[in-house]
């Protein structure tokens, strides 16, 4: 029997991979040049930069792939601890390292606010409760039926999940530093911390489980890894490759049109494209479920990204692996990206220095960097072409005064994306970043099914689909899909 997996991100290569363990025939393609969805990795001159996740937790998730066929995660890729998982750094120059042992962490609070020493504490217990719930037992499983949801919805209440991520923290932490350094986790995955649903604060504790790693040699490296597995078990990889529509005959999905015209049959869908893409341009509303129109024309998405690749001509050594660079304002920046939707002169920052563990990612005496800036979606009618360089311009000059002193003048090999480009290369509507937002409603049922509403044979993985964005979320989207699809025969 055939599947084809349509778009190479992670939940896609994870797909393909379970489909293929279940011994189907695989095909799986992608429009970009080479495997990773968002994860490609750019080069120039000299310096390397992941596009995609750089940070990796759960490597459990990527792990079950290559035992899937007898094989370790860790003869093909060197996952490497961090420490601290991420340094805050404040508006006043004061900063914050999260990570490493539990007793490192409280000092570290101590040193802000001894009072919060017990509300960390006691917020951790209550991210674990969450976590046993909300990944444990929910992450995985299939939301197709809305009963499913409503068995849940005790146990959600019970666990304060109507509350938001800021509440939660705001409960439990009295620093103002602190409950910003706590909430920040929706960003992760696309989600403002006053409007998404506290389920999400379940990220306090997978990290502290598993902790925060690097690949050595970047995400790319474990793309490359994934791409050697699915080469050596027989899966037919497609990349250049665009799927303009899918082929449905009577409700049932039998194939794809690809843009070129060429079509290809199979038994199975899966399509790792941007669910709201999907729906909007590759399925004719009248084969759609009305479920599936009226989730569409609700959706709220999530927030776009600028993201600044460059070189520096020296080495900052004192800068971590990874930085959260915080502006002055914090809830009015954030309101001002998802609800009022305009580009701020101010802004926050992740930088992303892969050298401080990985110095083979530049030239010798050289750092690489990537800095990522949450920025409104295309909703906004922002001029990218205009602003793009400006704001560019607006975040050397910030790195410069703080961080990375001298940066104006070391600064090479410097490129952008904006949410145009996200648009243009990945198909993100409304060049979102992590496809719809992470709110309640539009979580578990209420999301886009894994398993496609009122069309047989096709399914979804994938940011947009359940449980969401981030490298766990979208893993667990292909565990979702695996067990909705049987064995070939």
């Amino acid at each position: 029997m055939q599947a084809i997996v349509i778009g190479a991100g992670f939940g896609g290569m994870a797909a393909a991979l379970r489909l293929r363990a279940k011994g189907y025939e695989v095909t799986l393609m992608d429009r970009c040049a080479s495997l990773g969805g968002r994860a490609q990795v750019f080069e120039l001159d000299g310096f390397r930069h992941d596009a995609g996740p750089t940070v990796i937790t759960a490597p459990f998730l990527l792990e079950e792939l290559f035992e899937l066929f007898g094989e370790r995660l860790a003869d093909h890729v060197a996952l490497v601890p961090l420490k601290p998982w991420y340094r805050f750094h404040f508006a006043d120059g004061d900063t914050f390292d999260y990570g490493g042992s539990l007793e490192e962490t409280l000092a570290e609070i101590d040193r802000i606010e001894p009072r919060d020493r017990a509300g960390y504490l006691a917020l951790l217990a209550h991210s674990k409760r969450i976590y046993d719930v909300g990944f444990t037992e929910l992450a995985s499983l299939s939301f197709h039926r809305l009963f499913t949801m409503l068995r849940q919805i005790p146990r959600l209440i019970g666990l304060r999940n109507y509350e938001t991520v800021w509440s939660m923290v705001s409960r439990h932490l009295h620093s103002p530093k602190l409950r910003q350094a706590f909430s920040i986790q929706p960003l992760l995955v696309g989600g403002n911390p006053f409007d998404t649903t506290s389920i999400y604060g379940l990220i306090h504790f997978l990290e502290r489980a598993y902790g925060v790693h690097f690949a050595m040699g970047g995400t790319g490296a474990i793309t490359q890894a994934l791409e050697g597995l699915m080469l050596r078990q027989g899966v037919d990889l497609r990349v250049n490759t665009t799927v303009g529509r899918i082929v449905i005959e009577h409700g049932t999905a039998k194939g794809v049109e690809l843009a070129d015209g060429t079509v290809l049959a199979g038994d199975v869908i899966v399509s790792n494209a941007d669910a709201a893409h999907l729906y909007r341009q590759m399925i004719p509303p009248a084969q759609q479920a009305f479920s599936t129109r009226l989730k569409l024309a609700a959706a709220h998405f999530s927030m776009g990204l600028f993201v600044l690749y460059f070189g520096t001509r020296r080495i900052y050594p004192s800068v971590a692996h990874h930085t959260i660079w915080l502006g002055e304002r914090y809830r009015e920046l954030l309101d001002d990206i998802f609800h009022r939707q305009v580009l701020s002169e101010d802004f926050s920052l992740y930088v992303h220095r892969p050298t401080a563990t990985d110095p083979g990612f530049a030239p010798p005496g050289c750092d690489s960097f990537y800095v990522l800036c949450p920025v409104p979606n295309l909703q906004a009618g922002i001029d990218w072409e205009t602003e793009g360089p400006r704001l560019r311009d607006r975040i050397v000059a910030a790195l410069d005064r703080t961080i990375l002193p001298g940066l104006t003048s070391t600064i090479t090999a410097d490129f952008f994306k904006t949410p145009a480009d996200f648009q243009h290369d990945y198909l993100s509507a409304y060049g979102a970043g992590f496809s719809v937002a992470p709110l309640f409603r539009q979580s578990a049922w209420f999301r886009f099914h894994n398993r496609a509403e009122g069309i047989k044979n096709l399914y979804l993985t994938g940011a947009g689909t359940h449980p969401g964005a981030g490298l766990p979320g979208v893993l667990c989207s292909a565990k979702v899909v695996d067990a909705q699809i049987p064995h070939a025969v």
